[in-house]
């Protein structure tokens, strides 16, 4: 018999994360970081649908 073993091995399982209780604070914070990161997706949007919003970066001249 093969010493080796065939096929893919199994990934070890994670113990399941507890649920956490948030107090006030804790979820006014996630709340406001949520509503930043919308209104960010949102001006990327605006900003893609406008044309080039200047990610070209730097251009090389073809001298040398």
């Amino acid at each position: 018999m093969s010493s080796k073993q065939g096929g893919k091995a199994k990934p070890l399982k994670q113990p399941k994360s507890e649920k956490k209780d948030y107090d006030e604070a804790d979820l006014a914070h996630l709340q406001k970081k949520k509503d930043e990161e919308k209104a960010l997706r949102d001006l990327k949007a605006k900003a893609s649908q406008k044309g080039s919003f200047g990610g070209s970066g730097l251009k090389k001249s073809g001298k040398k």
